[in-house]
């Protein structure tokens, strides 16, 4: 992408994108009587923002009259000299206002891509093999989509044969057959009539047709680098026996992927820049709709499809069998039936008691008989992924019948800042509604700074976003708006990047459940410290991950200071790679002083943590209480039932864990798998090892589980290692051919020191059937199978794994290690014992 220099500026000073172009004459009567330079340097101005604004979440074009008419524009422009821009998507060909929005995926402002059809019939073949014409014959087949005539231009001849190659060499390109292109043909008689010889050199004609064919962009979505296949045919034309002139035939082949006329002139706003796409990227996001994901991603369902969504908004999944965008919105965001109604209910009655004239205020703001939801939070900053400003006791946001969104900001003492905050908080909320949330409406998020301060009298102040004076269009009209709006809200403050986006190459986005959301929402000032209790598949190891990214935010601290704890060297190379903390393990973090920097810790898989090195709860908490009067968070995340060893975890007493919160929603599994899973849970619970509290285990009592995966399980007994090994290769065989890759499978063993013993009788039975290499768990990116203990897997995820049954674990976490095992796999799970035990 690269960044144009012109007159255009981005304006900063509104809760909206606005582009100020200048100055513009209005009205077609107007344009008329403009210098043609001058005309095309305003439209191409406007047409300019107005591309940029639709590929950038949408808008307002801000101009100045260069005219001085009393009624130069339509009224509904006369008011502001203002165009709203929607997010929707368009080409542009002219300057008429107001402007038409005609749904696309992406805003051109000069056509570049021409694609045509034809018949399947080469009536110009045999004519393409003669070398000789005869001046004024009739060629015997008429123009068609694959057949175009043109005459020769004895007038500005080079500048004749650069427009009209670029259209017709990529329209046939970017055919199923190709085309050919008459030079020397009048197009309705059909007559040859060629140019005479004194006016055209047949050398330099090849070479100008062939140097204006290869400056053509084309651009590959396959692996060739071929470039556009013509050919160039210079015929003579005799005229009574002489040799009169030349005509030209260019022949163009198809071509694999994608022939433009030009480069397409597209753009969009960036870092408040205003930047032209490259060919690359234009056709990156042209091509960026919804893939075909049917097979990685026929766990989910689609929540957000890039068919209808802005250009800049990314696919939303949610594992099939949880609640969709529609029922999260119901549950966290319902819109009342007659009333406004003020939500979460018990951080609003905290705020307005802690708060003298709070909830005063707002009653005053509110507009009268007005319907709807007032969603308050202690930083909407921080809910949208920016820093927490001091001095601000809440921000509100307003969805009500007859009333644009708005969103409140309340200060204990008004100052410049807080304007801005709130003016860039609304902003940021509106281009992720857009770009992120996918919504397609009219769309407009305004700023208001109110102040609790005695000084300020409680008065309220109206953000720039009030000046834009937008039209009653944007104005919420009905349920299903407000509603529609809020299920954007919901992928908005719920979405997270899904580690399929690394499988598939593009970025995909799942929602959290709505328990995820309840712990992840929690006020971190309140909540210094935090034990959760996980049952498997709960999706720990993700908001562990979210937990952090807030902590930066809430805290204003960089990943330097954030610590991410765990048990294994391949979790903590996976959360490593996501450089939103520092990542160790356990013993690295025990065996080493080098942690003056940190001042938040977070502890994921505890229940496999140990005491050989030292007391690491006491070391955590210790570090994260240097400051006494502002503690550091510490976080910490377990799962009794798959705790893994018999030795003591240095967790403290279950009675001192406090505060808690469970996770008892399982996401990850396959509904045969979860089944599996939730009996080897009760042989857990009817039977725990002697180093898991019994108390801790009745959270399965809990437990719920999404049904709609069926899945497979097999489990197979009395194979020897030979036949074992054999069934894993001939099994991922079976699945590479299906589509499955590599890095969809996962075989687990009891320990390390099977790894080994393993290793070689599998990599024996995979080279006999052609299968791919395999690597260990620490490098979970590659495109390879992995082999590693079920107790180095934990954490992480396969769609598919393979268990060797685990014979050689004591027998007290036999259970134990079968939850772990079954609970690393998202789809397929095969279990296979050995014959002996």
């Amino acid at each position: 992408m690269e960044k144009h220099s012109s007159s255009l500026v981005v304006e900063l000073s509104y809760p909206d994108l606005v582009i100020n172009v200048g100055k513009v004459t209005l009205g077609e009567e107007n344009r008329r009587k403009l210098q043609k330079p001058r005309k095309d340097q305003e439209k191409e101005r406007v047409m300019r923002a107005a591309c940029a604004l639709l590929n950038s979440g949408g808008g307002v074009i801000q101009m100045e009259m260069a005219n001085k008419d009393e009624h130069p524009i339509e009224p509904s422009l006369r008011s502001s000299n203002k165009v709203d821009v929607v997010p929707f998507l368009l080409n542009l060909g002219a300057i008429t206002l107001p402007l038409k929005m005609v749904p696309s995926r992406l805003a051109f402002a000069a056509c570049a891509l021409h694609c045509t059809g034809f018949n399947n019939a080469d009536p110009a073949f045999e004519f393409f093999q003669r070398d000789n014409l005869e001046y004024g014959e009739i060629l015997p087949f008429p123009e068609s989509p694959s057949i175009e005539f043109k005459q020769f231009s004895t007038k500005h001849f080079q500048t004749y044969l650069e427009n009209i190659i670029p259209v017709y060499v990529s329209a046939f390109a970017n055919t199923e057959e190709g085309g050919y292109l008459f030079i020397g043909v009048e197009d309705k008689s059909r007559k040859v009539l060629g140019c005479a010889k004194e006016n055209v050199n047949p050398y330099s004609l090849r070479a100008r047709i062939e140097k204006a064919i290869l400056k053509l962009p084309c651009v590959h979505f396959c692996q060739s680098a071929c470039q556009i296949n013509f050919t160039t045919k210079i015929l003579n034309v005799f005229a009574k026996g002489k040799l009169y002139g030349f005509a030209c035939v260019i022949r163009v082949k198809p071509f694999c992927c994608a022939v433009f006329s030009e480069e397409p002139s597209s753009w969009l706003v960036e870092n408040q820049q205003i930047h032209k796409l490259t060919i690359d990227k234009w056709v990156d996001r042209m091509m960026d709709i919804d893939q075909d994901l049917s097979r990685l991603c026929k766990d989910f369902e689609s929540q957000l499809s890039l068919t209808s969504g802005p250009p800049l908004s990314r696919p939303v999944f949610s594992k099939k069998g949880l609640e969709h965008k529609k029922d999260l919105q119901q549950l966290l965001f319902p819109v009342p039936s007659e009333h406004l109604q003020c939500t979460p209910e018990p951080l609003w009655k905290e705020l307005s008691s802690q708060h003298e004239g709070l909830e005063k205020l707002i009653k005053e703001e509110m507009p009268p008989l007005s319907r709807g939801i007032l969603i308050f939070s202690r930083s909407w900053a921080v809910d949208l992924d920016l820093q927490e400003k001091q001095g601000v006791i809440c921000d509100a946001l307003l969805i009500a019948q007859g009333s644009p969104p708005i969103l409140y900001t309340v200060l204990r003492e008004k100052d410049a800042a807080g304007q801005h905050y709130s003016m860039h908080t609304a902003f940021t909320l509106k281009q992720k509604l857009v770009n992120m949330g996918g919504y397609t409406r009219k769309l407009c998020v305004l700023a208001k700074v109110l102040s609790l301060s005695a000084e300020d009298t409680a008065e309220s102040s109206e953000g720039p976003g009030c000046l834009l004076k937008y039209s009653e269009s944007y104005s919420l009209a009905d349920t299903p708006q407000m509603e529609a709006l809020l299920q954007s809200l919901v992928i908005v403050l719920l979405g997270f990047r899904s580690f399929l986006s690394d499988k598939v190459g593009c970025e995909v986005l799942n929602l959290l459940t709505a328990q995820q959301y309840k712990i992840f929402s929690k006020n971190l000032h309140k909540n210094r410290e935090l034990f959760i209790h996980g049952l498997p598949g709960s999706g720990k190891t993700i908001i562990a991950m979210k937990i952090m990214e807030k902590i930066s935010k809430v805290f204003g601290c960089p990943t330097k200071e954030i610590l991410y704890i765990c048990e294994n060297q391949p979790l903590r190379n996976f959360l490593s790679s996501k450089n939103v903390c520092q990542a160790v393990t356990r013993k690295t973090f025990m065996n080493s002083s080098n942690f003056e920097s940190i001042q938040h810790i977070i502890i994921d898989e505890a229940q496999n943590f140990r005491t050989e090195d030292g007391d690491w709860y006491e070391k955590a908490k210790k570090i994260t209480h240097r400051k006494k009067d502002c503690p550091g968070i510490l976080w910490i995340f377990m799962d009794y039932f798959q705790t893994s060893h018999l030795d003591c975890s240095g967790l403290p007493p279950l009675s001192a864990q406090f505060p808690k919160e469970e996770l008892t929603k399982v996401v990850r599994n396959a509904d045969l798998i979860a089944n599996y899973l939730m009996k080897a849970m009760k042989e857990v619970r009817e039977k725990p090892p002697p180093n898991i509290p019994h108390e801790s285990l009745k959270m399965l009592h809990e437990a719920e589980w999404t049904h709609s995966v069926r899945g497979t399980l097999q489990v197979k007994k009395d194979l020897t290692l030979r036949q074992m090994m054999t069934y894993v290769a001939d099994t991922c065989k079976s699945l590479f051919e299906m589509g499955y890759s590599p890095n969809d499978v996962a075989v687990l063993v009891s320990t390390t020191k099977e790894v080994d013993r393993y290793k070689h009788e599998l990599l024996k039975a995979m080279r006999k059937k052609r299968v791919v290499q395999l690597c260990d768990a620490c490098d979970m990116s590659g495109n390879h199978m992995v082999l590693d203990s079920v107790r180095r897997f934990s954490g992480l995820e396969r769609s598919i794994v393979f268990g060797i049954h685990p014979k050689s674990a004591e027998s007290a976490i036999l259970d134990n290690i079968l939850v772990c095992l079954a609970s690393r796999a998202k789809q397929q799970l095969y279990i296979l014992w050995h014959g002996d035990y």
